[in-house]
């Protein structure tokens, strides 16, 4: 694998995206159908927030009532963290681990919105890296 390699090699630019108006169950709906676990929530095209599926299941703590209640705006977090595309590999995932975070928002050089870096792909980032340095061997 090149060195520096730069994050967008490994991002995932699927773009599904959740709005802040959503209710639990259009955010769990929404997950499930496109088999993700983490929502940017786009407001006019700029992200202003970030759902995983850990905050969905924290949020099912509340009575039913409550719930019904919920919108994405409610749980979402706030200013997620965001890289550059250009960033190196290396980089973003020390700053994921440093942070705990399973997932950052990768912008382009102008802050608009390309995707999203999870861990699992870092992890895909791993194994290719892996399994390249294998066939030179």
């Amino acid at each position: 694998m090149k060195p520096n390699l730069p994050v967008e090699e490994f991002t995932t630019f699927n773009l599904v995206t959740a709005t802040e108006d959503m209710s639990m169950d259009e955010l769990r709906q929404l997950m499930s159908e496109h088999g993700v676990r983490h929502l940017p929530v786009v407001r006019a095209g700029v992200v202003v927030g970030l759902i995983s599926d850990r905050d969905l299941r924290l949020a099912r703590g509340l009575s039913a009532e409550h719930q019904f209640q919920v919108r994405a705006a409610d749980i979402m977090a706030i200013d997620p963290v965001s890289v550059k595309a250009r960033t190196p590999l290396d980089e973003v995932a020390l700053t994921m681990s440093d942070r705990k975070i399973g997932s950052v928002i990768v912008i382009d050089d102008d802050d608009e919105f390309l995707g999203i870096f999870t861990v699992t792909d870092a992890l895909n980032a791993l194994i290719e890296s892996s399994r390249s340095s294998h066939r030179g061997s």
